[in-house]
């Protein structure tokens, strides 16, 4: 049925909406702000702050305008003494049970309750008295609680049910002891927390922030036994210059790579290396798996927040995920490998430091499964794009002056095929993009699978391929992927392969990003869409589209490889995964 519009007057400003619309909703339309707290456009409406309240002619009290449905003639005021004074001593109590450490706090400068408090001219602390305490939650190597900065908004607690449908976190116990945490009050790392970290993204008030490594990093570079590398993640070229002020969807590529070289890293790699080597590994795998008709779908395993998921929530699925290691985890083996060999390093010397858009790559990096038969770890520190942009501002590099550097050689050459991984559909395109000439013996005719590209929760295509129907799925946010997977299960459709990632919209929009400009938000599919698309403007302008066509990953396979899945190909840049929780016990 269709939705009807009604007819209203905010502040005196006639204006027409659905009549699904909320008073909030109408306000925004006609360029009319209502302060916010709790409330989120891309979550389910709570209600809970009362920042939002308004004016209705004819209700006695005023209401929530997140919450209040639009009617015929409705007359609303969003601004008289009665709300003013109201709003200040929601803000006013709301900042007398919060720590007062806003210069030394993560979202200083980005914080919504302080902006809020700004705004609204609050600039005295009314109501002195108790306060909350609770001890701050440092057992996750990706995600840190503090519930002491927890204004109980409940924003963490939809995105991780709504959004991921992890269920990880609650409110637990009541008035001034309430506290969102885990079940029974236990700690992020024994809980079923997939350290995606897009409960740090919504979080207004840095309740939730990334394990910062930033120490670690600033140590290493100054200590000169330490070969200290990096490597760069596709998303992080289209995302960090938003730290200094470049609109969202601006590839700073060249600025990144010289931003790095002068921080003092001996070399500036590319993980688009190792996107680059996953294409093929998992090309050759699938491929294998295909003429078999065996364990399909293949399902890619490059999210490690999709890859924590699976092993808690679906097991039974761990036989038809792919072995191949993330490109962070191959190109990390690889710096400690092949590359300490080829220059001589001894690899107890080699520091490697990856810079990500995700916290779930804090989490990967500790796995044992991606640590050298030593016991040392193959990536031994995590930079999400915002603690890089901490440290490139800490050390005074002025980023938006730097002349355009190159990456370091061999592990710095990749295909344009690898800078789409950072956007959702990418790992599937790039797959076909080789595929395509294996299965056929000719290079593929048209290199933009649009089917797959797009921030849509769920895609689906089938493509003919040399007379063999490949039917393809991609998911991103692991609510989509629940219901995509749930296909697979009931029968409901036979895909052969499966792109998933943790992330909405992908790594572009991972939790280790920059939080966004004014006037957009984490969960906003438009600054998912802008951040793709720098990413697909440089593979369009690359001469060098398919990755089985990097002359670097062709010596790789022939000097010390000896080809994709090979014996030492799966020694280094192949896993395995096993269920985290027995069945019954989650």
């Amino acid at each position: 049925m269709a939705d009807k519009n009604v007819t209203l007057f905010i502040n005196d400003v006639r204006t027409t909406v659905p009549s699904s619309s909320t008073i909030m909703q109408a306000a925004d339309a006609v360029g009319i702000n209502i302060p916010r707290l709790c409330y989120h456009p891309d979550l389910s409406v709570l209600g809970a702050c009362r920042v939002c309240i308004v004016e209705v002619e004819g209700q006695r009290n005023p209401v929530a305008s997140c919450a209040f449905p639009v009617t015929e003639g409705m007359k609303v005021r969003t601004s008289s003494p009665l709300l003013r004074r109201l709003r200040r001593d929601i803000v006013e109590l709301i900042l007398d049970n919060h720590p007062q450490d806003c210069q030394t706090c993560e979202r200083n400068g980005t914080c919504e309750l302080q902006k809020l408090a700004y705004d609204m001219g609050v600039k005295t602390r009314l109501f002195a008295g108790e306060r909350k305490r609770f001890p701050v939650d440092e057992s996750s190597p990706a995600v840190i609680r503090n519930p002491e900065k927890c204004i109980l908004c409940g924003r963490c607690v939809r995105v991780c049910d709504e959004v991921q449908s992890v269920h990880n976190l609650s409110q637990q116990k009541r008035g001034f002891k309430t506290v969102v945490a885990p079940a029974q009050g236990g700690k992020m790392q024994d809980s079923v927390c997939i350290q995606c970290g897009q409960c740090v993204n919504v979080c207004p008030t840095a309740a939730f922030v990334q394990q910062d490594e930033t120490d670690k990093v600033f140590a290493a570079l100054s200590d000169p036994a330490k070969h200290v590398v990096v490597q760069t993640a596709p998303a992080i070229r289209a995302t960090i210059g938003e730290g200094f002020g470049y609109a969202p969807g601006t590839p700073t590529t060249g600025k990144l790579v010289t931003a790095l070289r002068m921080m003092g890293f001996a070399k500036v790699f590319d993980t688009n290396f190792g996107a680059d080597l996953t294409i093929i590994e998992e090309a050759t795998e699938f491929l294998s798996r295909l003429q078999k008709n065996e364990r399909l779908p293949l399902i890619t395993s490059c999210s490690p927040g999709w890859i924590n998921y699976l092993e808690k929530f679906h097991p039974e699925l761990i036989p038809n995920t792919s072995s191949c290691k993330s490109p962070m985890s191959m190109m990390s083996t690889l710096i400690k490998t092949y590359y300490a060999e080829q220059n001589g390093i001894d690899p107890k010397n080699v520091y490697v430091v990856a810079v990500m858009p995700c916290t779930a790559k804090k989490f990967e990096r500790t796995r044992v499964e991606h640590k050298a038969p030593s016991g040392a770890p193959y990536t031994d520190a995590v930079l999400t794009t915002r603690e890089l942009i901490h440290m490139l501002k800490c050390m005074g590099i002025d980023f938006r002056d730097l002349a355009d550097g190159t990456f370091d050689t061999p592990l710095g050459i990749s295909s344009g095929a690898s800078d789409i991984f950072g956007a959702t559909g990418g790992v599937m395109e790039a797959a076909l993009r080789t595929a395509y000439e294996k299965l056929t013996g000719q290079p593929c005719p048209d290199l933009d699978f649009v089917q797959v590209r797009g921030v849509e929760g769920v895609k689906e295509a089938s493509l003919e391929i040399a007379g063999t129907t490949v039917n393809i799925g991609v998911a991103n946010g692991l609510n989509n992927a629940k219901m995509l997977l749930e296909k697979v299960r009931s029968g409901e459709k036979q895909f052969h392969l499966i792109e998933i990632m943790a992330c909405p919209g992908g790594c572009v929009a991972g939790g280790g990003q920059p939080y966004p400009p004014v006037g957009m938000h984490v969960l906003d599919p438009e600054l998912a869409r802008l951040r793709a698309k720098a990413l697909y403007s440089i593979d369009h302008a690359k001469s060098i589209r398919r990755s089985y066509e990097n002359p670097a990953v062709i010596t790789l396979y022939e000097e010390f490889l000896g080809g994709p899945n090979s014996h030492l190909a799966h020694e280094l840049l192949h896993t395995h995964y096993e269920p985290k929780f027995p069945r019954g016990v989650v």
